[in-house]
């Protein structure tokens, strides 16, 4: 907003002079006559210079780690707090902010030293906030039932939503976007608020069943390993290397499923394993399918919000599989007599099959 009040003060209302340095999307500016009211009563309008692109090289580093150190916190508040008070933290600072220079040196500016130099000092004192804020978090339970996986699902749809208005609305300028997407940004916003008091309200409930723990699982692997990687990915597709971003985020899925069926599978017998490669197989075609749809059918201006809106309903598809199929194996092997038990997998007030139907958490 201070931006758009330097540009119709100071340049007229002309943004040319910084348009051609970056790519088509930016600078769409609020020129209403409210906007040019507020404008015209502001003082000393000059003053406002330092509002064009540096400002957002401060703010655009802790804004993308709380982001992700939140959708963390949501899902295991204990993982949460050993990435955000490990090595780990400071490796994806130096990650994030080598991205965002390498960003600011192709798309070079008048203002470009400046920037870099601004998200060297936010990479040194980022950590420094999210290491704190994790000590003085408390412990919950980590997400493990149905209802609370599709509260996580709605919740992180929902906050992607919100950094997406931000990030056109803001980080690009185009303030004048706002009054189009301030109304769906409050209802996203009510959905969210929805969400989290729901899941603060929600009870963890009784025994996960073998495929819904084991998606958890691969889950709270994914999330740690993509940690560091994330911004890297991300750029990549916008910046010519598509192909080797796709192969990182496939690899980086790979190796949380790895770590589900090590730990997942801990105990179950065959029978139980091949039922289990059986779900998983129709949750994730269900889930890809629900997932592509959510692409094909609809235009998104960025293509981020195509692979939320994608992940998002693609993660709901797959636990409710997983759920729905877990209660009817639950049933089955509850009328038949118990034959072995997985050492250290008791559950409380029975005894367990073979055909283990739990998983343990990461």
């Amino acid at each position: 907003m201070l931006f758009t009040v330097y540009v119709l003060r100071v340049h007229d209302g002309d943004a040319s002079f910084i348009t051609h340095y970056v790519p088509e999307g930016w600078f769409a500016l609020a020129d209403g006559s409210s906007m040019r009211a507020f404008a015209a009563h502001f003082p000393d309008p000059g003053l406002l210079a330092p509002c064009l692109l540096r400002i957002p090289s401060a703010l655009e580093l802790p804004f993308g780690l709380l982001s992700f150190v939140t959708v963390l916190r949501w899902f295991d508040r204990g993982l949460y707090r050993r990435v955000a008070t490990s090595w780990m933290v400071w490796a994806a600072s130096l990650s994030y902010t080598f991205c965002f220079c390498v960003v600011e040196w192709v798309l070079h500016t008048p203002y470009t030293v400046d920037d870099i130099v601004i998200r060297v000092c936010t990479g040194l004192v980022t950590p420094l906030l999210v290491q704190r804020l994790a000590r003085q978090d408390t412990d919950a339970p980590a997400v493990s039932s149905f209802p609370q996986m599709l509260l996580f699902a709605i919740s992180v749809w929902a906050l992607g939503q919100l950094v997406l208005t931000v990030y056109d609305t803001a980080l690009l300028y185009n303030l004048g976007h706002l009054a189009g997407r301030l109304p769906g940004a409050l209802v996203t916003a009510a959905i969210l608020v929805a969400a989290r008091r729901q899941a603060a309200r929600t009870p963890q409930g009784g025994g996960t069943g073998l495929a819904l723990a084991s998606i958890g699982t691969g889950l709270r692997w994914a999330l740690a390993l993509f940690f560091i990687p994330a911004l890297a990915v991300r750029y990549g597709v916008n910046f010519g290397t598509p192909l080797v971003a796709g192969v990182a985020g496939l690899l980086i899925c790979a190796a949380g499923a790895v770590h589900a069926l090590r730990e997942g599978l801990a105990g179950a017998g065959p029978r139980r394993t091949m039922l289990w490669a059986a779900q998983v197989a129709v949750a994730l075609l269900a889930g890809g399918a629900a997932g592509a749809a959510a692409v094909l059918l609809v235009t998104d201006t960025y293509y981020e919000a195509g692979v939320l809106r994608a992940a998002a309903l693609c993660f709901a598809v797959a636990v409710t599989v997983c759920a729905l199929t877990d209660r009817w194996i639950d049933r089955r092997f509850a009328t038949t007599p118990p034959r072995t038990t997985a050492p250290g997998c008791d559950v409380p007030g029975k005894d367990r099959a073979e055909g283990d139907v739990g998983g343990r958490p990461m």
